[in-house]
């Protein structure tokens, strides 16, 4: 999936060639309780606008945490060239999730908006967010997030 970056600009399309990322731990506590995931970190240009597109599968306890650095308003993502349904969990500096786009479809070029600030978002495969009862609020513990 690309990012649609503050201001309307469009992430370019990468090539089919998909950099290795370093895998960390992230957390989520939700009403049901604390759910472990590994997470590919995209923090540079490059890795943000390749996403998880082309991938044809995404584990349960897997996902990728875009690090934009900075919290962001105008945030978009879109799923150009991702062939698998996600769940997009939008979260703000202090680690809440702002807002959560449930089961976004493969290859849609419509942009997503986040509502709200983010410093981050974090993409699981399609209908997680909802198996493990996420809503805007719930808490994520990860480095980048600072209560």
């Amino acid at each position: 999936m690309a990012a649609l970056l503050a201001g309307g600009a469009v992430a370019q399309t990468p090539t089919k060639a998909q950099p290795t990322l370093r895998i960390e731990p992230l957390d989520i506590t939700t009403a049901k309780g604390v759910y472990h995931f590994k997470v590919e970190i995209a923090e540079t240009d490059k890795t943000r606008e390749a996403g998880l597109m082309f991938r044809k599968t995404l584990a349960p306890d897997r996902g990728m945490l875009f690090d934009f650095k900075t919290p962001r308003a105008n945030i978009a993502f879109w799923m150009k060239n991702t062939l698998i349904p996600l769940d997009l969990l939008y979260i703000g500096a202090d680690g809440r999730v702002v807002s959560i786009a449930h089961d976004a479809r493969p290859m849609d070029e419509t942009p997503i908006f986040a509502g709200g600030v983010v410093l981050g978002v974090l993409e699981l495969a399609g209908g997680r967010a909802a198996e493990i009862d996420a809503e805007p609020g719930d808490k994520v513990r990860q480095r980048i997030f600072h209560p």
